[in-house]
């Protein structure tokens, strides 16, 4: 049974974070924020609900830079109990995939905990302002696979988030695998 991310706490302000790119470098909130918006993804490498929806994350994050709107990736499970989700991966998985964000490691995990991310993928869609306006789904998925129709529920609120800095007032919670917490 997948873990489904709240609801969408309207106007709560992105918590900064400076974390590890898999190109080796280090990256802030303000280096990828973006003129019309921010989208900070929650996900990792092992996740069939990740796997199902990169191809599309990809492309909607092409679309979305066109507007003025950045993204990034964090990956923040316990790369000791799922080593599939290593630093080593995550450099693999990024370059496989094509990513054309940052893909930053939280090895910490307090990013994540500051974000009250639950799983992979969890999506936080910003306005200019840096204010949560989306916290969805990216589309429907139904046995692991994208429910095609038009552009994704994700596409869909940033596009509108970056036109009047408001995200849709329905939204329907991403769902996938919890995310994996160290244990102490």
């Amino acid at each position: 049974m997948p873990i489904q991310t709240p609801i969408c706490d309207f106007g709560q302000k992105a918590i900064p974070f400076e974390l590890k790119s898999t190109k080796n470098t280090v990256v802030t909130l303000n280096d990828i924020r973006g003129n019309n918006g921010t989208l900070v993804m929650f996900i990792c490498n092992h996740c069939p609900y990740v796997k199902a929806v990169t191809k599309e994350i990809v492309e909607d994050c092409n679309e979305l830079k066109k507007i003025g709107i950045n993204a990034v990736a964090i990956c923040s499970n316990d790369a000791v109990s799922h080593p599939e989700d290593s630093f080593e991966n995550m450099i693999e998985f990024s370059k496989r995939n094509n990513f054309n964000f940052p893909y930053l490691a939280d090895e910490t995990q307090e990013i994540a905990k500051a974000y009250d991310a639950v799983c992979t993928p969890d999506f936080f869609g910003y306005n200019k302002n840096l204010e949560l306006q989306y916290r969805g789904r990216l589309r429907e998925l139904k046995n692991f696979i994208p429910v095609k129709d038009g552009e994704s529920d994700l596409l869909k609120a940033m596009k509108q988030i970056a036109k009047t800095s408001e995200g849709p007032k329905e939204q329907i919670p991403s769902a996938g695998c919890s995310i994996k917490w160290k244990i102490d």
